[in-house]
């Protein structure tokens, strides 16, 4: 399966996932989300996938989160995925899926443990570089 990329292009944890698929000899589906957000079946899919509850997938920073009271502990999950899909960029990102899993990849390097041939090491946007070790399983 080729990696698909849940991807926000302005995001600079984004593109270091994009760039560390890339480095590793993958050519991943990009899905720019903000554009083409994914259905209520597919964003559903994706949390139960990663194991998250939409809470935990909600972005805050740069987003309607305040705006939209979000923060209200008595919001149900389905209020709270009506919300993203109305309002795309409070889905956290990337989510990066493969046949090794699906994950949301902050930090971004989480992304190598879906790869079948990992890049063994990589330098961020930002200098900080990556050495990375299959863990044994």
């Amino acid at each position: 399966m080729q990696p698909l990329i849940y991807h926000n292009p302005d995001c600079g944890t984004s593109r270091n996932a994009l760039a560390m698929i890339e480095a590793s000899g993958e050519t991943p589906e990009i899905v720019e989300y903000l554009a083409h957000p994914p259905s209520r079946a597919r964003l559903e899919w994706l949390l139960e996938a990663m194991q998250l509850t939409p809470r935990e997938l909600l972005r805050r920073k740069g987003t309607p989160y305040d705006e939209l009271g979000l923060d209200d502990p008595n919001l149900g999950d389905a209020e709270i995925i009506d919300a993203m899909l109305a309002h795309p960029i409070l889905i956290n990102r990337p989510i990066v899926v493969t046949d090794r899993g699906v994950a949301l990849c902050r930090p971004s390097e989480r992304v190598l443990d879906l790869l079948d041939t990992p890049v063994a090491e990589f330098t961020k946007s930002d200098g900080e570089v990556v050495t990375y070790v299959r863990a044994e399983s």
